[in-house]
């Protein structure tokens, strides 16, 4: 079966006027993946999540309150209610996402407009979402996708910094980005950027916090992308490709360079869970990046972990950003992921922060991934923690996000830095060694 069938639906022109003007030219697969583990186990997936509701794989709740802030404390409540099984999920996010887009319109006509503001945020936040489970091309995605970007453009226009959507080229199309300058930006500064890679459950729309964000408290910019394969991309026809992700570093460079408000000696990238992954393509073969932070890895060569013994979703969703249909044609492409090409061409200081217990990626596929990095590298390694990085090792020891971002500042202002390994215990006590 050949990968990528062809599906040049009529839809697809509309969505063009949508801000995706090169969807139109895409190859889509035909249906949603076939797996059979899926497929077996769909009956123990759903009692799971009625055992254990919308977190049973890694922390949803978490991040969108991260993101959102506390005024979705009663949404997620709704949220644990309506998902018993994993057909809810789609649904229930769309109608959290048709509450908070209404709230935000009636805000606005009563020229309340920061509460408008903050709802059209969240509710392009919650379409984003709903694009998470629905892994078949068709209309209801592309619906989701034009929601998303439409309120995400009516917050824009409220928010108090600039943001603006953005194009990156990517062999012949682009893949999308949106970028942020910190709040209070004067014309004339230079300022430091971040290129955010979110996880393969992540999307770009909330990859900087409506409220208290770490990199705009800190006078960065902000690019996040969503390159090959991620989120919005699938929907333009740009599936998963690691060179794809080597190639569009070098694009997202360019770019940077030709922004007058950028200091190009300060360009920098994070990732979080197979952000971790893509990130370090990014930048593997661009030495304009000057840093690099991760966290909950994914550096399993091949996803074994991810794919064959994780919640089956997982794959699931792998394939839908692969643009692949058929399993036994994805167990050839997987192979695919393996940083082993690139990693030893990545020269700038590198920051990763892993979970003991991670259950996407065993501690000893990160650690070979960081003796082989070709530069200065710290990794920390939380005890007992699981992918998401949480527990008591985190909550007593350096809090990973706000490290990662002193760690940061620390690097752009070319300070120095060992190598090594922490490893924070329950306590927090944090027990440092050389790593060679």
């Amino acid at each position: 079966m050949h990968r990528r069938h062809f599906l040049r639906a009529a839809p697809l022109m509309a969505a063009a006027s949508a801000g995706f003007a090169n969807a139109a030219d895409g190859v889509f697969p035909d249906g949603e993946p076939r797996m059979r583990r899926f497929e077996d186990q769909r009956w123990t997936l759903d009692n799971i999540i009625q055992a254990n509701g919308i977190d049973w794989d890694q922390g949803h709740v978490g991040v969108l309150l991260g993101a959102c802030g506390l005024m979705i404390q009663n949404d997620m409540a709704v949220l644990r209610q309506a998902v018993k099984k994993y057909a809810d999920i789609v649904p229930a996010f769309e109608r959290l996402a048709r509450k908070r887009e209404a709230m935000a319109i009636e805000f606005q006509k009563n020229e309340e407009m920061i509460p408008a503001r903050d709802n059209y945020y969240v509710a392009a936040a919650y379409w984003a979402t709903s694009m998470w489970g629905n892994e078949e091309h068709g209309p209801r995605l592309r619906n989701a996708n034009d929601k998303k970007r439409t309120l995400f453009t009516k917050y824009m226009q409220l928010a108090d910094h600039h943001i603006e959507w953005v194009e990156i080229p990517y062999r012949g199309k682009s893949v999308p980005a949106i970028f942020h300058l910190p709040p209070n930006y004067q014309p004339g500064q230079k300022v430091p950027v971040i290129v955010a890679v979110p996880g393969m459950d992540g999307f770009k729309e909330r990859s900087v916090s409506l409220r208290g964000d770490n990199w705009m408290e800190r006078g960065y910019a902000v690019l996040a992308i969503e390159g090959p394969g991620y989120w919005e991309s699938p929907v333009r026809g740009v599936f998963i490709d690691v060179q794809g992700w080597i190639d569009t570093g070098r694009e997202v460079v360019k770019w940077l360079r030709a922004r007058p408000e950028i200091d190009v000696e300060k360009i920098a990238a994070t990732g979080s869970s197979f952000g971790s992954f893509f990130s370090a393509a990014m930048i593997s073969g661009e030495p304009a990046f000057k840093a690099c932070a991760v966290t909950g890895t994914c550096y399993d060569i091949g996803g074994r972990r991810i794919f064959d013994e994780a919640s089956p979703t997982f794959k699931k969703r792998f394939m839908f950003m692969s643009g692949i249909v058929d399993e036994g044609e994805f167990e050839t492409f997987r192979k695919t992921i393996d940083w082993r090409p690139f990693a030893g061409a990545i020269k700038a200081p590198f920051l990763i922060a892993g979970g003991e217990a991670d259950e996407l990626c065993p501690l000893a596929s990160t650690e070979a991934f960081v003796k082989a990095l070709g530069g200065p590298r710290q990794l920390v390694v939380y005890q007992d923690s699981r992918h998401s990085l949480n527990g008591p090792s985190v909550a007593n020891g350096p809090e990973p996000r706000l490290y990662q971002a002193e760690w940061m500042t620390k690097r752009l202002q070319g300070k120095p830095m060992a190598s090594e390994r922490w490893f924070v215990d329950n306590a927090g006590r944090v027990e440092k060694a050389p790593l060679g």
